[in-house]
Formats: C-alpha cells, structure tokens, sequence
C-alpha cells in the first residue's frame, strides 16, 4: 500500500516513520524543505497509485481547510481523505459534504499518542462509510498499538463521530492531568510530612487504583525537574475542553470536572501556580506540547 501524508511535525513525522516499519509506503509533503518527500501537494498526488489515500495531519482550522481544499482539486473520484488533526466533529460534515461534490471520499480520525506513538503506536477512533473504513484498516493496523484491535482503535459511526469521541477522550485528559497534578501541590505544600514528593507519585504506579500512563508521564517530569523550576504554571488550552463543555450544555449532560479543569486553565494564565506547572510538565511529556519559560 502507497499513502499519501501531508503534515510531517511532531505526530506526522512518527506517523510516517511508523508506517513505514510496517510496510507502508508512504509520500509526504510538508512545508519545512528538510522533513518533506514531494516539493508540492501536486506532486504527492502524482507520485501516489489511484485510488489514492491522503492523509491529511496539520492544525485544526484553516489550515487544514486549506489543505482539504486543494486536495480537492487534485484527487479524483474514488480517492480518499483521511482527517487525522484535532479538527472539531461539524468541520467533518463540512469538509465530507464538500469533497463529495467531487466524488472524493471522506474518514475522520481522531489520533492520541502524542510524541510516543510511534513505539507505542497510536490510540485511534475513526468515522467514516464501512466499505472506506475497511479499505483503509492496514492504515489503522500499522498505526494501533499491538494487540486486540480493539483496544487501540475503533470505528465510531459515521463522519464526524472520530474527531467526536476524540474531543470527549480529550475533556477527561484535561480533568485526569488536573486531579494529578491538584494532588501534586497539596503533597508538595506539606514538606514538613511528605519528604519524597517524586517517590510518592512513583510508589503509584504499581497496584494502585489511580495508576496511568499519565502518572508514568508525571514521574517522568518530576525526576527531570522535582520542583518544576524550569516550568512557568501557564497552560493553554488546544480547543477540544471547549468544545466538550459546549457539547455538554447542548446535551444537558454535567461534565463540572471536565469544566472545572478548563476554567483552572484560565487561572494558570494569570497567576504561578505548582498545580499548574504540573500540568504544563504533562502536556510538554505526553505530546511535546511548548511550555513557557519560568525566566
């Protein structure tokens, strides 16, 4: 198989390197002449056999309908797109009803892994048509982490259910990494009892109900830096705890922990906080997010 990839930054350039381990080849363009394959999204398109799959791996929004539109006026019918960026689940509607004018097939995806993903493979939930989902699984099988396939990827429902189940998964991220690191400062103000903040959290990892990845990850960053000193507790926010909360309100759903760690967010932008540099470690651990500088 022959795919098409256009983004090649932090996930994409992984992506690539892992699909090609698994016997994938794989054309990709990007804009930074270093990392690119094909010198233009032209030339991609050319390069790969029809019925073509492109995927497509930039930032949500309009970048990305950039890029879905001038695919759009190279592919033909019968080729398809791959969505792979955090793009929010109504741009999926959009951009499937829009390609489909031109006969050109449309799968969201939803990808968490971050900067491991390409040793550890990629979490996956996808939407799209069967018959398409189908066609692209040896995409998916190379990409998932080993094992049941069903436990590191799933067909959600039709379009837009991938980057669906993607901004939920990433609403519990955000309270997940808020609950640790809220822990992390209470531990961290109470020297006079606690004498091994980093040890504490390691002693989590085995046997404890609140063992995670996300726990390896912050015992990662505690042993790189115990105090957090290099870290500013300034924490952005991708869009997807947005979108959750919106969703949430338009379902009459109560999400106060997922909304509670979005509005912590927005604390961290106007004060230093220990909670807060805690989950700026995280993000910078898990997907090699930028942090600020404490200077």
């Amino acid at each position: 198989m022959h795919i098409g990839l256009i983004g090649l930054g932090r996930m994409g350039g992984n992506m690539r390197a892992r699909l090609r381990e698994h016997d994938i080849e794989v054309t990709g363009f990007d804009q930074n002449p270093a990392v690119t394959d094909a010198a233009s999204v032209a030339e991609l398109v050319a390069t790969i056999p029809t019925p073509r799959i492109v995927w497509v791996m930039v930032p949500a929004g309009a970048i990305t309908d950039s890029v879905i539109t001038e695919l759009g006026e190279h592919l033909e019918a019968g080729d398809l797109i791959i969505e792979g960026g955090n793009s929010r689940f109504t741009e999926d509607l959009r951009h499937a009803e829009q390609l489909s004018a031109h006969g050109i097939e449309y799968i969201d995806a939803g990808v968490s892994g971050g900067i491991w993903g390409h040793e550890n493979g990629y979490g996956l939930m996808v939407g799209g048509k069967t018959d398409q989902v189908e066609r692209a699984m040896p995409i998916f099988d190379a990409l998932r982490p080993e094992g049941p396939r069903e436990e590191g990827f799933v067909h959600a429902g039709e379009v837009g259910a991938g980057h669906y189940a993607k901004m939920v998964h990433n609403g519990i991220e955000y309270a997940l990494m808020q609950a640790y690191a809220e822990g992390y400062e209470l531990l961290d103000k109470r020297e006079d009892i606690i004498k091994d903040v980093p040890g504490t959290f390691k002693a989590w990892q085995r046997g404890t109900v609140v063992r995670s990845w996300l726990l390896e990850l912050l015992v990662r960053a505690l042993e790189q830096d115990p105090e957090f000193e290099k870290i500013a507790g300034y924490v952005e926010d991708s869009g997807e705890g947005r979108w959750t909360i919106e969703e949430a309100l338009a379902s009459a759903v109560p999400v106060p922990t997922i909304s509670a760690s979005i509005f912590a967010r927005f604390v961290s932008r106007q004060d230093q906080s220990p909670a807060m540099k805690a989950v700026a470690a995280l993000r910078q651990q898990f997907g090699g997010h930028g942090v600020k500088d404490a200077g």
